[in-house]
C-alpha cells in the first residue's frame, strides 16, 4: 500500500471517514459508507491510487478498488 492510497472506515463516533494513508485528518466525512466511498473514489482516481473499504463491525478490509496503479502485465 502506498502513502497515496485511501481508506474508508467508520470511526468510534459512528461517522464514516475517507482518509489518505499518510494523512492525519480525514479528507471526507459523512453519514453513510456509500457517500464517503463515492467522494474518496474521486480523490483516488485523480492520484491513480487504491481505496480500501473497511467493515464497520471489525474494521477488516472487505473490498479494494484500484484506479490506475496496476502493473501493466496484470491479466484481466
Amino acid at each position: 500500500m502506498s502513502d497515496k492510497d485511501y481508506n474508508v472506515f467508520q470511526g468510534k463516533d459512528g461517522v464514516w471517514r475517507g482518509k489518505r494513508q499518510d494523512a492525519t485528518r480525514a479528507s471526507v466525512i459523512g453519514d453513510t459508507q456509500q457517500e464517503v466511498f463515492n467522494a474518496t473514489r474521486e480523490f483516488a482516481k485523480k492520484t491513480h491510487s487504491e481505496v480500501s473499504i473497511h467493515r464497520a463491525d471489525n474494521n477488516r478490509i472487505r473490498a479494494k478498488h484500484s484506479y490506475g496503479n496496476d502493473p501493466s502485465g496484470t491479466p484481466g
